[in-house]
């Protein structure tokens, strides 16, 4: 995982606008009373400045500092849920372990999924009024059967399935063992 001083860099943009400024290495340090060689080492990302430093080079080239720390702040793309950090949620015995986490700044393009365990001849109940949005699954273990409004579908190990998840659903275990399957939703319905 990159850290926070290798996904930041101030020193490149320092630089952009020094060139777009037709100003020198020699020039801006002259005028911010450093030497040449710090200069370049900023820019090149080498050094990190002192604030003083930073505020001196700025002004010298007329930078605002909400440009040059625009994007610091963002949240890294990647997010990582541990095996034993799973959040889990029980409805009587079907259990939901959360494998993707939902995330505001995901806007409408926000999604969840999790790991569903049925118990042989149970069945989820959330679905059955129907909810905005699309749900797919995939089925790891056992077998299924889909009720999707007054439709049936028997699910295997192995099968998928994807519908509008605004009609009527439920899925049931139908097999003589635990029923496993990862499901998606978008938008977030369960771990929102």
């Amino acid at each position: 995982m990159q850290s926070k001083k290798e996904l930041y860099r101030c020193g490149e943009k320092l630089r952009q606008v020094r060139e777009r400024r037709g100003l020198t290495l020699k020039q801006v340090a002259q005028q911010a009373d450093i030497s040449e060689s710090l200069v370049s080492q900023i820019e090149r990302n080498k050094v990190s400045p002192s604030v003083e430093t930073l505020l001196t080079i700025s002004a010298i080239l007329d930078v605002n500092l909400e440009y040059l720390f625009e994007g610091y702040r963002q949240e890294v793309a990647v997010r990582v849920i541990k095996g034993h950090d799973r959040r889990k949620i029980s409805e009587d015995e079907v259990v939901y372990e959360e494998v993707v986490k939902p995330a505001s700044s995901d806007g409408v393009h926000a999604i969840e999924s999790y790991l569903i365990t049925i118990p042989p001849g149970g069945n989820t109940h959330r679905g059955s009024y129907g909810h905005p949005g699309r749900e797919m699954g995939y089925i790891l273990q056992g077998k299924a059967e889909l009720q999707y409004e007054s439709n049936t579908f028997k699910l295997n190990e192995g099968d998928s399935v994807s519908f509008s998840a605004s009609s009527p659903h439920v899925l049931y275990n139908k097999g003589n063992k635990e029923l496993k399957a990862i499901w998606v939703v978008t938008p977030p319905q369960r771990f929102s």
